[in-house]
């Protein structure tokens, strides 16, 4: 989302190395380049004239802290701003501790309110809460339906009532079915339109008013950039609003609407999702924002994903096969999937502080995007050996590899080569965790038990080599 932005501030980082002090002369000229950032990320203009008013007032003439260069120096500063910027720090839901709370879905058709509101239920009951989504779009085409299917598919119940009763009502009774049944959160999907208009805004007061939510949340497509933050702004003028949720991430934004939406509405962004694919909302923090943004990575959102996806009984499973070499392709193949819950490679690498100081943009996403493809034939490769071979590939003779090359469009050449490094691979590890590199070795350092100087990251793959 911030791939632009981010090049082009470090860009301006860079060129302040080397100096002794940041400057009335030095400064003019790197926020001159830090406006410009932002205006090319659709930032609105009156987001970047204050933002541009509070680095300089905090940074000219400021003594370069000790070990810190100017270039840092203002990271330090803009990361600050960027923080107020983005609303200060996560803002989440708020309770209500007399019965079930309430989230009203509001927003246009098309912003992916529906699809959003089965990701909040997906999250609320990933927390072990009990939702319960209420169906008040009456009027698109299926819409009930969709969120039926949604309903279905991440197990939470749907409110419906017949299409020809009024939305109002919908809510209502859908309230009181949550309180009949221990509901303790109800989600109100409402209607959406193509634009704003009287009638949508006089049925989501009545709903509002209705049902009296502790959140009414705005779902905003960040793909639409400035319009976004205008739609919002409309929407907040008529209807009270406690936070926004940004669709679309992954798309082809500049990340404008992320870093303007809470200053210009002063609602804060509670929840970000990407895609259709039904998975739970991730939290706004805008602290791991600004990092993303400045380049810096985001450690703390990679080990939430990892303790999401990563079953830990399994890691510790496979952990001491490899310490015993016991370790087969089977094994692997099941660490690749685990892996695949984090997301794409690219994705993973971004929230790893300095990885991008390592390669130019470029080279590292073409190496990527190689690895990804290496690792897909490698997937082909395996999926096409029976269990038999997976779990004891040295029985892979001649006319099996023949066999398993033809299944998975490979050549038998490169049939040897994943079972040469595969091979390669368990050596390695058997003697780390001899040498005591491994925790439970026993060589030197090792101590039985106890822990060794080396761990490998628990679900992440062992990668073939070479």
């Amino acid at each position: 989302m911030f791939d632009n932005l981010s090049d082009k501030l470090q860009e301006v980082f860079r060129k302040l190395r080397g100096q002794s002090k940041l400057t009335e002369e030095n400064m003019a000229e790197a926020l001159r380049e830090v406006r410009r950032a932002l205006l090319e990320a659709d930032v609105s203009l009156s987001v970047v004239k204050d933002f541009i008013a509070k680095t300089r007032e905090a940074a000219v003439g400021q003594d370069v802290l000790k070990n810190l260069n100017p270039g840092q120096q203002l990271i330090k500063i803009v990361h600050d701003e960027l923080v107020t910027l983005l609303g200060g720090e996560h803002a989440p839901l708020t309770r209500n501790n007399n019965g079930p709370t309430v989230i009203l879905m509001a927003g246009l058709q098309g912003s992916g309110k529906t699809t959003s509101a089965g990701k909040l239920a997906l999250t609320l009951r990933k927390q072990g809460m009990k939702p319960l989504l209420v169906a008040c779009d009456i009027y698109r085409p299926a819409a009930i339906q969709q969120l039926q299917v949604l309903g279905k598919q991440i197990d939470v119940p749907v409110f419906t009532m017949d299409p020809s009763t009024p939305a109002v009502k919908i809510a209502e009774d859908g309230l009181a079915h949550a309180r009949q049944h221990g509901h303790n959160f109800v989600i109100v999907d409402t209607a959406g339109r193509l634009h704003i208009d009287e009638a949508l805004m006089a049925e989501l007061k009545a709903i509002q008013d209705a049902v009296q939510p502790q959140d009414t949340l705005l779902v905003v497509d960040s793909m639409i950039g400035q319009d976004a933050v205008r739609m919002a702004e409309s929407f907040h003028a008529q209807v009270t609003l406690t936070g926004v949720v940004l669709t679309k991430l992954d798309g082809d934004t500049r990340g404008g609407a992320a870093l303007s939406v809470k200053a210009v509405t002063g609602c804060p962004i509670k929840y970000m999702a990407s895609g259709e694919k039904i998975e739970p909302l991730a939290p706004f923090h805008p602290e791991r924002i600004a990092t993303r943004i400045l380049g810096m990575g985001d450690v703390l959102t990679l080990i939430e994903k990892a303790q999401e996806s990563i079953d830990a009984d399994e890691a510790m499973a496979m952990e001491a096969k490899l310490r015993k070499a016991e370790f087969t392709l089977e094994d692997f193949m099941s660490q690749m999937k685990m892996m695949k819950k984090l997301g794409s490679m690219e994705q993973i690498f971004s929230m790893i502080p300095g990885i991008n100081q390592l390669f130019k943009k470029d080279d590292m996403k073409e190496k990527l995007a190689e690895g990804e493809k290496q690792l897909k034939v490698i997937e082909s490769m395996i999926y096409s050996m029976t269990v038999q071979e997976r779990r004891q590939p040295d029985i892979l003779n001649a006319s099996r590899k023949i066999r398993v090359a033809r299944g998975s469009g490979t050549s038998v050449q490169e049939i040897n080569k994943l079972l040469k490094d595969f091979q390669q691979m368990k050596k390695m590890v058997k003697m780390l965790s001899g040498s005591g590199m491994l925790p439970g070795g026993g060589g030197p350092g090792g101590g039985g038990k106890k822990k060794g100087r080396f761990k490998l990251p628990p679900g992440f793959p062992p990668m073939p080599m070479g």
